[in-house]
């Protein structure tokens, strides 16, 4: 299958009366359908994940184009960080999912004798899939393989900021399935309002910790169960051990990558004070290595994309104006250009923990870098904010690592690399308390959308447990003291 239509230049925004009864009709149609999607086989739903896989590479130079025209990102990386991270989880799945399926027996404690019990893994039903900007191709179609893989049909709501993925992406669905099983909604926040009153089975967002309140809230009047991914400050140490070249390679890939718009970039560096200058120089050749040695050779790099749109772009100029204000210097970047929505890779040095830098998620391509003299001070500076959905440890020093790991908590952690661990089909992904609810991806992205039915079976027709019913005598009395003292 291959799209063939330009993507469009402009995503309907807004939302109409009609959209609403489209809605509901959808929806309705979706629910008749889920108990035939529940008893669909594991070669069934493979076969619609291979559907899909083959439709990312029909449409691969088309794909490329949308998120180009969005926010202008290089056609390698939209291969690396759209399509093969999709790919990958579509083949997981082929590996995985007829196991995954099977009921799962479970041992028989001394308590239950004459029972047998397993765990059956059925679909929740109906799900919703709410994905970001910043990532439009992977944050969307990432959970769908998900949803496909265990059983439900689902409606997704592209983000309006990209209305060339976006539209693409609906194009690209219709033709593969029917809107009994996959649906695309289109529009702004209102769309979503709109999908949110719906009794869901599952709703999976990926978005800002302040819209996932927004959206927890909707649920909980439906109780709806969540998937939640967030985002928030996640933070990276290098400690007097680390190789700083290699650190500084690492990090700035992991920052600078899509502009800086990755929820599990590394938001601030904890440099070790006898490290830190050398880190910060580290930092700024390798920004020239991989972006260009001056601004104007930078702003013309085909590798380097933009930020989404004007708000954002106001949103970070503010964020940088306030921490130079502040006492912050810039050690390397400091340019923008508003009508390209362009900002140099930027490092900044002696900023103030209470700037507004430091207090808000970055979400562009700016980097504090602050020294620390010892673990414990960078230990309590973590855990003084609120958990974030990554952290990174650059060290070389065993107990380091372990002390960091012990004594913070984040949604997942990378020990002297940034952003691999989400690219780990085995691990789960997803954020801790504010920075999320709910793991995703592989066989958690599978759960998130399965309800593990438990099931005993009794074959005695006279099971142990007659013995506790009542009328309770003393008798029942010195069984129940018998089971306290040995069980």
């Amino acid at each position: 299958m291959e799209v063939k239509t330009p993507p469009a230049q402009q995503a309907t925004n807004g939302f109409h009366p009609a959209a609403e009864e489209d809605i509901a009709r959808v929806f309705a149609l979706q629910q008749a359908n889920r108990q035939i999607l529940r008893n669909t086989t594991a070669k069934q739903r493979l076969a619609k994940l291979k559907r899909l896989r083959k439709a990312l590479f029909d449409n691969r130079q088309t794909i490329r184009d949308a998120v180009h025209a969005d926010f202008n990102k290089a056609p390698e990386e939209v291969d690396v960080t759209e399509i093969f991270t999709v790919a990958l989880e579509i083949d997981h799945m082929k590996l995985h999912l007829r196991r995954w399926l099977r009921p799962r027996r479970v041992r028989t404690p001394l308590t239950l004798l004459g029972t047998s019990s397993e765990v059956r893994y059925e679909p929740k039903g109906v799900a919703l899939i709410i994905s970001p900007w910043n990532y439009p191709i992977n944050l969307t179609l990432g959970p769908l393989v998900g949803a496909i893989a265990a059983g439900c049909p689902a409606i997704i709501k592209p983000s309006e900021y990209t209305p060339n993925t976006s539209r693409l992406m609906k194009e690209l669905l219709a033709d593969l399935f029917d809107e009994n099983e996959v649906a695309v909604f289109e529009g702004d926040y209102t769309v979503s309002q709109a999908l949110l009153k719906r009794p869901f089975d599952h709703i999976y967002f990926t978005g800002s910790p302040e819209v996932g309140k927004i959206v927890m809230k909707a649920a909980a009047e439906n109780l709806s169960s969540i998937t939640l991914e967030l985002g928030g400050k996640s933070p990276t140490i290098v400690d007097e051990t680390a190789d700083i070249k290699e650190a500084a390679m690492k990090i700035v890939f992991g920052k600078f990558t899509n502009k800086g718009q990755t929820c599990i970039a590394p938001d601030y560096v904890y440099v070790h004070e006898r490290l830190h200058d050398a880190f910060v120089e580290a930092l700024r050749d390798q920004i020239h290595t991989f972006y260009g040695k001056d601004a104007e050779a930078r702003a013309s790099n085909a590798d380097y994309a933009r930020i989404v749109n004007d708000k954002h772009y106001e949103r970070l100029r503010r964020l940088y104006e306030d921490a130079l204000e502040s006492g912050a210097r810039a050690a390397t970047g400091a340019s923008g250009i508003p009508e390209q929505r362009y900002i140099d890779p930027t490092v900044l040095t002696d900023v103030p923990l209470d700037a507004r830098i430091m207090q808000e998620e970055i979400f562009g391509p700016v980097l504090p870098v602050l020294k620390f003299k010892t673990l414990d001070e960078v230990i309590g500076a973590i855990n003084s904010r609120p958990k974030p959905l990554a952290l990174y440890i650059f060290s070389n020093k065993k107990a380091n690592i372990e002390k960091m790991l012990h004594e913070t908590s984040a949604g997942g952690t990378c020990i002297n690399d940034t952003l691999l661990h989400y690219l780990h089909p085995e691990l789960p992904f997803g954020g801790v308390g504010p920075s999320g609810i709910g793991k995703g991806y592989g066989y958690y992205g599978f759960l998130a959308f399965t309800n593990e039915r438990p099931v005993l079976r009794q074959r005695l027709k006279n099971g142990p447990f007659k013995h506790f019913y009542p009328p309770y005598t003393k008798k029942t009395q010195k069984l129940i003291d018998l089971l306290l003292k040995w069980f």
